[in-house]
């Protein structure tokens, strides 16, 4: 009998040391994550600048496209600026606007590589409709302006954010 206590004393003491052990890790493990040098704070500052900028490029482009949906479905405009009443040419940039710009908004939402790809080309698209075809939207230089600017913005902060990330 002496032998089976022997056994027992020896396996609850192993127990303890195992549990001691394993606490005396968890301990060390959870201080050296809360005593951490690196903050989160200074880390990344162009990314998160970055993703604002495309969250905010997100909604923008949201309300563009149901502008565009609305103009092909009456909602905008009266009699005379019906869907039906202006050019082949305005209806088929219209309904590809109305459909990109929901596309691109939710790309850029998300932050996906294809969501900035989908969205400069939009961008590039509107540039050009308004530079090289004047007569399907008018041929505003403020648009072409404003759509230049996003695009300036949007590569510095791209760039800016590749340079903080290590090769």
């Amino acid at each position: 009998m002496s032998e089976i206590s022997t056994r027992d004393a020896a396996r609850d003491s192993a127990n303890a040391r195992d549990a001691a052990r394993d606490n005396a890790r968890d301990n060390a493990m959870s201080v050296a994550a809360i005593s951490s040098e690196r903050t989160e704070s200074d880390d990344n500052v162009w990314t998160r600048r970055l993703v604002l900028f495309l969250r905010v490029m997100a909604v923008l482009s949201i309300l563009k496209g149901l502008y565009h949906w609305a103009q092909v479905t009456g909602f905008v405009g009266g009699e005379d600026e019906a869907f039906e009443n202006q050019s082949m040419a305005w209806q088929a940039a219209t309904v590809y606007f109305a459909v990109i710009e929901l596309v691109a908004a939710v790309g850029l939402w998300l932050a996906t590589p294809w969501g900035a790809v989908v969205w400069l080309t939009t961008v590039v698209s509107m540039a050009v409709i308004e530079l090289m075809f004047p007569g399907i939207y008018g041929g505003s230089l403020v648009v072409v302006g404003v759509e230049v600017f996003m695009l300036a913005a949007y590569l510095a902060l791209a760039w800016m954010a590749a340079r903080e990330r290590p090769p």
